[in-house]
Order: structure tokens, then sequence, then C-alpha cells
């Protein structure tokens, strides 16, 4: 959640993060309205406690009726006391419950306005021109026998599928490839749960009871994740982690659900937008002073992944009113797509500077042994889209997929055929 001293000394730089976004900028009265009267009942509380306090010795030491007139008030006091903690506890509530549902501030620079205002950072390659008609990625992965879309929906339903043969092999290649790289600048590689607690859902950023993307057991008041950005940014809930293990740096593996909601005729065809899919994600948590930074090195190891690939992509800066609630500022790369002639997200990778720490209690102790909140940041190494992008950008005439040079190893073939 957004830091209450920024919001009193600073409530202009929240109102303007609230109209980049496209949100309602009256909410800040109102938190500073809530803000106000709940220090003010804590004033009262605390004034009214010490009072209570004193009293109880005077009585002690009086006799007669003045004792009994001390004893009247100390019960008037007693009531007054509860009642300022009543509507200070109330306030606090109140003020609570409405910063849960208040986004990040956005960072600087982030281009203001809605989903289709973002800017083009840099382009890298240039998309192929074919001497043959090029086919989508579910056609070639159904003449390889790596997609198989029929029967996902006749075990699961719409938007489900089966990775069989060099489709897994591919996916898992990608994936152990992604892990190595994150290995090697220094990530600690983790397989996460997919399955969490509301707190630590709601901690990260994700509205449970209204965010219509979230498959939830009721039974069992879980939820499954839509990227293990949220089991990593609750790993360290709760904990006073020590300055000198900063950066901590996890890289997760895990499946990941999102029910796609509202995007029925969208993306139906193939594995672009389905309910399930697998990715490792990295996660930092650094000091807020090195989240900037570490934003720029999060991009740059997807880059990194991305020139391994071998196809066009470019980065955008996501406009404000296309942030999550969590992210103060986030850049996509987006890889060319031969048969839509357009570019599409493979990887995103956002700074959510304080806000998820806030909401999940960790924090790190500063130079002078205070603790204090910390910064975490996210981004995708790799996931089953990455498939899309290299089945289309690397197909021959013959219906064959040439597997780019890097992920060889991983696949252990150079060319994936068709299937006879």
């Amino acid at each position: 959640m957004i830091d209450l001293r920024t919001l009193r000394e600073d409530p202009d730089r929240l109102r303007a993060s609230q109209r980049a976004r496209g949100e309602d900028d009256s909410v800040v009265d109102t938190l500073l309205d809530l803000d106000e009267r709940r220090r003010s009942a804590l004033t009262s509380f605390e004034s009214l406690r010490a009072e209570q306090k004193s009293m109880g010795k005077s009585v002690s030491k009086a006799q007669g009726e003045e004792k009994a007139a001390l004893l009247q008030r100390a019960k008037d006091l007693a009531g007054q006391v509860k009642a300022a903690e009543s509507e200070a506890e109330k306030l606090g509530a109140e003020l609570d419950e409405l910063l849960q549902t208040v986004p990040n501030i956005v960072e600087e620079g982030a281009p203001p306005g809605g989903e289709d205002d973002y800017v083009v950072l840099e382009t890298h390659g240039e998309p192929r021109t074919f001497d043959f008609e090029p086919k989508d990625h579910l056609e070639l992965g159904e003449a390889l026998g790596a997609i198989d879309m029929e029967r996902g929906a006749k075990v699961s339903g719409s938007r489900f599928f089966f990775l069989k043969g060099v489709g897994a092999r591919l996916q898992l290649g990608l994936l152990n490839m992604a892990m190595q790289q994150a290995i090697e600048a220094g990530f600690v590689p983790m397989i996460t749960p997919v399955l969490v607690k509301p707190e630590t859902m709601q901690g990260t950023g994700f509205h449970v009871a209204h965010d219509k993307e979230i498959y939830r057991l009721p039974e069992d008041d879980l939820y499954l994740v839509g990227t293990s950005e949220v089991s990593l940014a609750g790993y360290h809930a709760q904990e006073i982690l020590a300055a000198d293990e900063l950066p901590l740096r996890y890289a997760g593996w895990s499946s990941c659900f999102r029910r796609e909601a509202g995007s029925y005729g969208k993306d139906t065809r193939g594995i672009i937008r389905v309910h399930q899919f697998d990715k490792v994600e990295m996660f930092s948590y650094v000091r807020p002073e090195d989240a900037h930074e570490e934003h720029q090195r999060l991009l740059a190891w997807e880059k990194e992944m991305l020139a391994k690939i071998e196809v066009p992509y470019r980065v955008i800066d996501t406009a404000a009113g296309d942030l999550g609630m969590s992210a103060a500022r986030k850049f996509d790369c987006e890889a060319w797509i031969p048969t839509q002639g357009r570019y599409r997200e493979l990887t995103s990778t956002s700074n959510c500077t304080e806000f998820q720490a806030r909401r999940l209690a960790v924090r790190y102790r500063d130079k002078d042994g205070k603790p204090q909140h910390l910064a975490t940041l996210n981004g995708t190494l790799a996931t089953t889209r990455w498939i899309v992008a290299i089945l289309e950008n690397h197909q021959q005439a013959d219906g064959s997929v040439v597997v780019p040079q890097a992920l060889r190893p991983y696949v252990g073939l150079d060319v994936l055929v068709p299937a006879k």
C-alpha cells in the first residue's frame, strides 16, 4: 500500500498518480480526512488513558468523600477511554480498508493514458520476409505433433491444451534455459506453491473479492496463482531481513492459472491466451533506493533471454492506466508474430517499490538498526507463450521449425520435423 507519510507530506503526488492512471483523485481527500480523524482519536485515547493511570494512583491515597468522587471519575474515565479506543480502531480499519484499494504511486516518467498510450523504447531485429505463406503456431504445432487443443478441450474445456512430444521438449527446454540463466545471474531457483492464502494474494496487490481473473477454491479458502510472483512476494511476509542479505533474488518456476474473464472471443485460437501455462519468474527484494537500477537489470536479463530465441522484438514503456495495482513502472518486451503482423507481449518487468512490502510487512534493518520497508520487483524470463513466437518465426517451407542455436542443447534437437 502507499506510504501514509507520503500522503501527508505530498498529497499532490498521489493526486497526479491517480489522474495518470485514469482513477478518481478525490480518494486523496478522503484518505487525508480519515487519517486526521484517526490520529485525533488516538491522541484523545492516549490523553484519557494517561489521566486514567494517574487517577489510579490518586484513588489509592484518597479517603472518604474525596475517594468516592475520584472513584466516580475513574469510572467515567474508563468509559471514555473505551469509547476513544473504539473510535480510533474504527477509523483505523476504515483507513486501512480504503488504502487497500488505492494503487501504487506511478513512477515519474511513466507515460500517462491507457492501454494504447505506451511508448516504444527500442526495437530489436527485423521481421522476417517469407518466400512462402507462413503458417500460424497452431497449424505448425499440430503438424509437428506438439500441440493438441482438441483433447485439451475434451479433458478440461476451452483454452486448455496438451503439449506433447517436441512441444513438451520445447517448453521444458525454454524454462530450463531460463532457469540456468537466472542461476548464473545469482538468482536462487525456486519451485513455488500454486495455491496461496487470501492474505498472500491480497498482499501482493490482487483484489481477491473482485478480481475475476483469479481461480478460487472456496472450501479451502485458497487461490490459484496467475504468476509465481505471488508466492515469492509472500515468501518473506512478516519478516525483518538483514541488510547485508540484500539484494535477494529468486527465480520461481510454476504453473500459472488465469480465468481470462472478459476475454471471450479474443485469441481463442492456439495457446496465446489460455487458462494454464508455465513460467519462470524473477523476483527481487532490494533497498528502495536501489529499485530503479534493479528494474533496469531485470529488463536486461529479459532481453538476454529474448536474444537467445532469435526473434524480432520491441520494448515498450507501459502507460500508467495499463499498470497493475502494485506496479509503479512496467516495461514489456513484445515479440513479432508473423501471421498476426503485430507484436505480442512475451515478458514484462515491474517495479513495485515498497507497495507490496508494506502490505505483506516485509522489512529490513537499516544502518541504524531500524526496520524499514524494502522494495520488490518482478520480471518474466520465459513462459509457454514463447512457443508461439519460436514456431512462427523459425518455420520453414516444408513445415519444419529450426530450433534457435542457444536452445538446442536444452531441447536436444536442431530441427522440429512434422510428425508422420
